[in-house]
């Protein structure tokens, strides 16, 4: 039973993280606000809200574990995973943009602060305020260099809708319900899920948590792949996994000060941070090819393995 609640409970969160987004774009667009500013904001966002509210409300739990490794899980599969597979199935991939000059040290500088903020095994709520005033200034540099890439995003058929205050704050609201109902049920049904397996709920969180929250960002990449949207796809994965590791731990460390412990979990830490450089590296070099997708989804494979082991 618990396996279904889990299932439901991730659609939901999902499902409702999507009409937040888009009613959020719609209200933006009635006022004529520019797209440029709704990437910016709303979509930039958006796309790691499921894991927000999945964190921040183990955090409420005081579920530590599960706060912290959805955000590693995630930032795992966002790039393992989620280009791992669009590097395989695109055919050629040459963002216009200069991944490297540009975002790499957004890509590499959040997670470099995560392990010396980390190290003494606590994440204080006046370190999680300082994530929450990265991801700011991650929104600046948003506004002065990535206009391009945030235009993109942005379903501007919206804006040739009619608009309608009531249907509109309707899905909102049912979108904040579906969020904040299916992040409650993630979060209990996992626990109750690793405690039934005798399993940490770390691992839960970094595979089972991490992968439900990651489904958003592998629907969009593999949409525009299939456009050949190259810079859509990889400021997508920059920008998302930006946000994992400042607004997400931030405001998660708000709530409860987070335990993170580093001598159990170093492979699964070491791994985001090897898969991170990794990711830096390609755009350096503007390897994207199927080398590298393999290469990407071989190093997702050690992670479950490694997980697996530590099962037995």
């Amino acid at each position: 039973m618990e396996y279904l609640i889990f299932v439901v409970s991730m659609a939901a969160l999902i499902y409702g993280a999507d009409f937040v987004i888009e009613e959020s774009e719609r209200i933006a667009f009635h006022y004529n606000i520019s797209s440029f500013v709704i990437g910016a904001t709303v979509i930039a966002l958006g796309t790691s809200l499921p894991e927000m509210a999945a964190s921040i409300v183990a955090s409420i739990h005081h579920k530590s574990d599960l706060a912290v490794s959805n955000v590693i899980g995630s930032n795992i599969l966002n790039i393992a995973l989620v280009l791992g597979i669009v590097f395989i199935i695109a055919k050629k991939m040459m963002p216009k943009r200069d991944m490297f000059a540009d975002d790499s040290a957004w890509a590499l500088f959040p997670i470099m602060v995560f392990l010396i903020v980390g190290y003494d095994g606590t994440i204080s709520r006046f370190e999680g305020f300082v994530y929450v005033a990265k991801m700011g200034a991650y929104l600046m540099f948003l506004f002065n260099n990535a206009a391009d890439v945030l235009e993109e995003e942005v379903d501007e058929s919206l804006a040739k809708e009619p608009f309608d205050w009531k249907k509109t704050g309707m899905m909102l609201a049912i979108g904040f319900v579906l969020v904040i109902g299916g992040a409650n049920y993630a979060v209990e049904s996992a626990s109750q899920i690793a405690r039934s397996f005798g399993v940490s709920e770390w691992i839960i969180g970094l595979l089972l948590v991490a992968f439900g929250t990651s489904l958003p960002e592998l629907v969009v990449s593999i949409q525009a792949a299939k456009k050949r949207n190259a810079d859509m796809i990889i400021g997508n994965i920059i920008g998302s996994n930006v946000a994992n590791f400042t607004m997400v731990i931030g405001l998660a460390a708000m709530v409860n000060p987070l335990k993170v412990s580093f001598e159990e979990n170093a492979f699964d830490i070491m791994t985001a941070l090897i898969l991170t450089v990794m990711l830096v590296f390609v755009t350096a070099n503007r390897l994207y090819n199927r080398s590298t997708g393999i290469v990407f989804l071989l190093m997702l494979s050690l992670v479950i393995e490694n997980s697996f082991v530590s099962l037995r």
